[in-house]
């Protein structure tokens, strides 16, 4: 990426609003010491840089897309006429800002990668650092850059009349994302990605909101696919080192026919509560370093980290670039898909893993199941969640995404996985229930890879259960049945079973435009 940092008036080629004065392109180290400089701003035992920001998670009830045609989307949406109202207000306040440009690709593929741009306030230069170790760096960055999809952001800027004061405005036929009022680094990142998404599926793939990995095995390298909201343990499983096992991607991956993967991001943007050095050596290892950015990570005044402490927050972050790991695999190298995982964070019936057919796959990612994490703000936080397709970040109607994974299936020769990270048999407060564990899931994960589950129909859910996995010695954590049925709990187990069939196949049914075969398959 280009590293100068020259200071202009203004810009009239690329259509961006004018500003008092434009930085192009800084290089690390001058955004990191104008990050420096922020009031919120602290340094860490690590010499990283830990911002504080005001918003803590990322603002869905305050994000619209700009349409005509409201009908074609799920999300709340807001007219034309009212999106140049909001882009007005805002190129009124650039004016008299100093802002920075950073130029680069979402993808690293010259057959499939995006040409981006993010313009932001010069006063927020964390989420311009941040953004940059996200990008794929382009050689040809500066005023003659053409980007496909932009977001200019102005976190100091309030939009009266919207929740919180702020919206996030998105216009996909032009290809813009206007950010005002919040200072959290996620709506930087997840806009351009949810942009992206739209452009993937005129292109005939799916966007999903995966981790993707490489494990050796004795069967051969094994591409694998981690699809999860966030807090399910998608991270942890990306880069969780099964047969020293490489990372690829952490977040968002793009699906075309044939089982093609295209990669988003050259970094990652990881979840830090509870991070620890002895289960999570990899992410941890990158987030200690000089250049990863820190957000809303706990410290006390010698700067000494507190992964573990939730006193302003759960969802503290951190971004840090893919060579920060030491070792990782380029999309580019990828064959097909031979597995992906579909992860749950459940407390009750959802086996550590399970088989499913084309179909089940289908439902089980239409389902979108988890319990809420920090993520999503205090609305989700520890609550029930359904989010199609795992992927709160898909701007067009949700059905499309299900018929469009069923398509792509079935021009694919992989296998399908529901994989539960939380309980089975209650939350973590009933003394009855067990933990699925980071070793479970993970020995789990090595067999999937290896094909060395054995398998048995399940009765109730109509999938496949595990009867032995290598490394798992808790029955009960495969078939939750057994626990029920051992604790004298099998007739709560059987009505809750039927509850749960007839509120997903009602979910379901109220997707009218997903195939009929996706709502059959819950049975």
């Amino acid at each position: 990426m280009n590293g100068s940092a020259q200071v202009v008036p203004s810009i009239s080629s690329n259509a961006l609003p004018q500003a008092k004065s434009i930085r192009w392109n800084p290089g690390p180290e001058e955004l990191r010491e104008l990050a420096a400089r922020m009031p919120n701003a602290r340094p860490t035992a690590f010499g990283n840089l830990n911002v504080q920001t005001r918003v803590t998670n990322r603002s869905a009830g305050s994000t619209f897309i700009i349409t005509d045609t409201p009908e074609r989307h799920t999300q709340k949406t807001i007219t034309g006429e009212e999106g140049a109202r909001i882009a007005r207000l805002q190129d009124e306040h650039i004016r008299d800002l100093e802002m920075l440009v950073i130029d680069g690709y979402i993808g690293n593929d010259p057959a499939d990668r995006v040409p981006v741009r993010l313009y932001i306030d010069s006063a927020n230069a964390n989420i311009a650092g941040m953004q940059r170790w996200l990008y794929f760096d382009a050689e040809d960055a500066g005023p003659d850059f053409a980007p496909r999809l932009t977001v200019i952001y102005t976190p100091n800027l309030a939009a009266p009349g919207y929740p919180d004061d702020r919206i996030i405005a998105v216009d996909l036929d032009a290809g813009v994302t206007r950010v005002l009022n919040s200072d959290y680094f996620g709506e930087s990142k997840k806009g351009g990605l949810r942009m992206w998404n739209a452009l993937v599926y005129e292109r005939g793939g799916l966007a999903l909101h995966a981790g993707c990995k490489v494990i050796p095995t004795p069967r051969g390298d094994q591409t694998m696919l981690i699809v999860g909201l966030s807090g399910t343990g998608k991270t942890t499983t990306t880069f969780t080192r099964q047969n020293n096992s490489k990372p690829v991607q952490d977040d968002f991956v793009a699906l075309y026919p044939g089982g093609r993967v295209a990669a988003t991001e050259n970094g990652c943007f990881a979840k830090t509560y509870s991070l620890s050095k002895e289960f999570e050596p990899s992410i941890y290892g990158a987030v200690c370093t000089r250049e990863a950015y820190l957000e809303n990570v706990s410290q006390n005044d010698a700067g000494e980290v507190d992964f573990f402490d939730t006193g302003y927050t759960q969802n503290g972050r951190s971004v840090f670039r893919m060579d920060a790991l030491g070792w990782h695999m380029d999309a580019r190298e990828l064959s097909s898909v031979d597995q992906l995982l579909i992860l749950n964070q459940n407390a009750g019936f959802i086996p550590g893993v399970a088989r499913l057919n084309q179909a089940q796959a289908a439902a089980y990612f239409m389902l979108g199941e988890t319990q809420g994490t920090s993520a999503g703000g205090k609305d989700e936080e520890g609550k029930f969640l359904r989010v199609p397709g795992t992927n709160p970040f898909f701007p067009l109607h949700h059905e499309r995404q299900g018929n469009r994974f069923l398509e792509l299936l079935s021009t694919c020769d992989f296998d399908v996985f529901l994989l539960n990270t939380g309980w089975v048999g209650g939350g973590d407060a009933d003394p009855r229930s067990e933990k699925v564990t980071i070793a479970h899931s993970s020995a789990i994960v090595k067999a999937i890879a290896e094909g060395t589950i054995t398998w048995e129909p399940d009765p109730d859910f109509g999938y496949e259960v595990a009867v032995q996995v290598p490394g798992v010695d808790n029955i009960e954590i495969l078939q939750p049945r057994r626990l029920y049925e051992r604790q004298g709990r099998l007739e709560e187990y059987r009505a809750a079973v039927e509850r749960l069939k007839l509120d997903r196949r009602a979910y379901l049914d109220g997707w009218k435009g997903l195939r009929p075969e996706i709502i059959e398959a819950l049975g």
